[in-house]
């Protein structure tokens, strides 16, 4: 299952200088803010609880990302990883002020994507821990990245 984990920096210089300095080693804990979020993508799974968040369907628009680490490697069909992208600030804002953090667990767990059958009170958690590091990123004036790695 690919790993994704999340993290605040302050830009993606910042983040570059990192992951060269670190091989490619997730920056969480020994150098950025973040969270480990093993199986949650950025476009669906992530999108999706942005969407509980807003009370609106999935789309793809939801959580936008470009790449930003290692460079040039958007036209390598070979690399297989790992990568870092940055998150747009609309959607590190939406869970910024996400509200009614039980409400938006539940409809989280539920999606198909966990298989539809994940813990309410796991769900919460994790929640929690997405809404909280978007608070002190907006808090901060940082945006959003996410390291993954197959």
């Amino acid at each position: 299952m690919p790993l994704f984990d999340y993290f605040r920096a302050p830009d993606a210089d910042a983040v570059r200088q990192a992951l060269d300095a670190g091989g490619g080693a997730t920056p969480v804990g020994a150098v950025f803010d973040g969270i480990e979020a093993k199986g949650v993508d950025p476009s669906v799974v992530l999108a999706m609880m942005v969407a509980a968040v807003r009370q609106v369907p999935w789309s793809a628009d939801l959580v936008d990302d470009r790449l930003v680490w290692p460079v040039g490697v958007e036209q390598d069909p070979e690399y297989d990883g790992p990568w870092v992208s940055e998150l747009n600030t609309s959607a590190r804002d939406v869970l910024a002020g996400a509200g009614d953090l039980p409400r938006v667990a539940r409809e989280w767990a539920r999606i198909e994507e966990l298989g539809g059958n994940v813990d309410v009170a796991d769900a919460q958690v994790f929640v929690e821990s997405v809404v909280d590091l978007a608070r002190r990123a907006r808090e901060a004036d940082e945006p959003l990245f996410c390291w993954i790695s197959l």
